[in-house]
């Protein structure tokens, strides 16, 4: 008997429960279809909740969601309440107590989806950028002194340490030997400047490399990375990289592969917990306007199932996608889809069942 998965489901806010709900739709034509047995714990943490109780996340949630096979998380993000509350307490909490130390990015480019790169098609354009989750300058190190005077000094330390960055390059080569395409890791960094950080980061990257030498190792400038993700996406296989570059050059990469309203992402934890989410927000001007794109958030539930190992479910999820995207739809903003939100999963749906 198969097992049965714990999968933990935190909709959000603003469109989040929109997009949600068509995931789910088509994660339960999925598990019919590929016979994957789940079952769903549903958490209403976001913005309202903090806004009618003030409280963002419990730790007694976080023990929970860290048991969890799995979490399908909608979007954090909530127009009354400041900017940082939501984002910081939910977000980055979970990041750091779950210690979910890799970011994982697909760029990769379907066919019928328009990419703003001239000439460059689904050929050029299937890569992944593995972040560094839980380090560098998003790690809070730094304070202020003299704050709210003519004096006033800021500082953002960037940590880095050698067993955050070696987890981190080592997953990156065998992801890149999983993924079994041009097998080159390339390095994004930004040695002639950041001098300390970059060459603990060099070092380790080349030391972990002697182990896989069926990987090629290339490096390059995180500057020099966003003109040739533009100019020559074809060139990259795998990219590894720190938080602030990482969180950077993923938002690149989901324009050039058409779009937030395609791009999905996951946060895990290889030993642990793992959260998987669609990488456009809340968009809360959207809310409950049917217009929303959910391919984001159905193509998160794929990258959820490929965690699983569950292969035969995301590659029917994938291929339905793609049927969708050559066959029904026009664009992937939302407003100018064609179709509405619903609509979208429901077609997923339907090839999925149909097997058309």
């Amino acid at each position: 008997m198969k097992k049965k998965f714990q999968i933990g489901v935190v909709p959000g806010d603003g469109t989040g429960p929109e997009v949600v709900a068509e995931g789910l739709k088509v994660l339960k034509a999925v598990a019919e279809k590929a016979g994957v047995g789940y079952d769903l714990t549903h958490y209403d943490f976001g913005g309202e909740r903090y806004l009618k109780t003030g409280e963002i996340l419990p730790d007694s949630a976080i023990q929970e969601l860290g048991q969890m096979d799995a979490v399908y998380l909608g979007a954090i993000g909530h127009p009354d309440v400041k900017p940082g509350i939501l984002e910081k307490g939910i977000l980055l909490n979970l990041r750091f107590s779950l210690d979910l130390y890799i970011n994982l990015r697909p760029v990769k480019l379907y066919p019928g989806v328009d990419t703003p790169l001239k000439d460059k098609g689904p050929q050029h354009i299937d890569f992944d950028v593995v972040r560094e989750n839980t380090e560098g300058l998003y790690a809070g190190s730094g304070g202020f002194l003299k704050k709210n005077t003519l004096d006033e000094i800021a500082v953002q330390e960037s940590i880095n340490t050698r067993k955050g960055v070696e987890r981190c390059i080592r997953y990156a080569f065998e992801c890149c030997r999983k993924k079994n395409r041009n097998k080159k890791l390339t390095l994004c960094g930004k040695t002639n400047v950041l001098t300390y950080a970059f060459d603990l980061w060099e070092r380790v990257f080349h030391e972990v490399g002697e182990t896989y030498p069926d990987i090629e190792q290339d490096y390059a400038h995180v500057d020099a990375i966003c003109m040739w993700m533009v100019k020559n996406p074809e060139w990259f296989d795998v990219i590894v990289t720190d938080n602030m570059f990482g969180d950077i050059i993923t938002d690149l990469g989901a324009m050039i592969q058409g779009g937030m309203g395609i791009a999905a992402g996951g946060n895990i934890n290889p030993e642990g917990a793992a959260i998987f989410e669609p990488i456009g927000g809340s968009a809360p001007k959207y809310t409950g306007k049917n217009i929303i794109n959910p391919l984001a958030a159905i193509m998160a539930g794929q990258m959820m199932l490929t965690y699983l190992e569950e292969s035969e479910a995301a590659d029917l999820v994938e291929k339905a996608v793609m049927k969708v995207i050559q066959h029904d739809m026009k664009t992937m903003d939302a407003g100018k889809m064609g179709l509405g939100t619903s609509k979208v999963g429901d077609l997923v749906v339907k090839y999925i069942r149909d097997g058309e």
